[in-house]
């Protein structure tokens, strides 16, 4: 079975200073421990900081606003799940369809734990109102799509890159859309294995049948 996806991947430490990098990887996990246990509002500087135990001056010397720090715990978000899908697409020997299953399944099982159901809804509600937040949610759901396009591609080279790029955003939507039905404490989170079950079976007969042509 597929393990979860690690909450974070950050960037690796440049010119040998571990207390800088380890600085900010507390900064940065802090926020994101905010961010879900209490959503954006919550995650002031000033908050993050004193949850930190250092004074905001500090803070800000490693992130001088909300927006720099923000894009960076999405990007460390984003990486963790880029570096999952790598080692599944590449896997040596293992057909496109059940690399296909595999990232989904890892999705989808994600999709159950605390952090992703607290996380991304929380930014599709910030992104309808702030132009910053849209930008970096497109930006990660664009890299997240990319191992499934990749995928596609391999199980039908006959499609044009166009209609790869629907499939892949259809089988993206359609393992979001579980969240607010069957992610963290939500009213069917017993049933996410079954519907795991029939997404994917789903997915790859969709893949396989599709034709743009209707």
């Amino acid at each position: 079975m597929p393990k979860l996806v690690t909450d974070l991947l950050m960037p690796g430490r440049e010119g040998g200073y571990a207390k800088g990098y380890e600085t900010r990887e507390l900064i940065v996990r802090t926020a994101l421990h905010i961010l879900i246990e209490e959503g954006y509002r919550a995650m002031s500087m000033r908050r993050i900081a004193a949850a930190c135990g250092m004074r905001l001056g500090n803070l800000t010397y490693h992130y001088p606003t909300r927006e720099d720090l923000l894009r960076e715990l999405l990007n460390a978000v984003i990486s963790s799940y880029e570096a999952e899908f790598a080692t599944i697409v590449h896997a040596p020997g293992v057909p496109p369809e059940e690399r296909l299953a595999r990232v989904c399944g890892l999705i989808i099982e994600d999709i159950g734990s605390k952090k992703t159901t607290r996380l991304f809804p929380e930014l599709w509600a910030l992104a309808n109102h702030d132009a910053f937040v849209y930008e970096r949610v497109h930006e990660l759901y664009d890299r997240a799509r990319a191992p499934l396009v990749e995928i596609i591609a391999e199980m039908r080279p006959d499609l044009a890159e166009p209609a790869r790029l629907d499939l892949a955003l259809f089988i993206s939507a359609s393992m979001e859309g579980l969240t607010v039905f069957a992610g963290y404490r939500m009213p069917f989170a017993e049933r996410l294995p079954i519907v795991e079950r029939i997404a994917i079976r789903s997915f790859i007969d969709i893949v396989r049948s599709f034709s743009p042509a209707g």
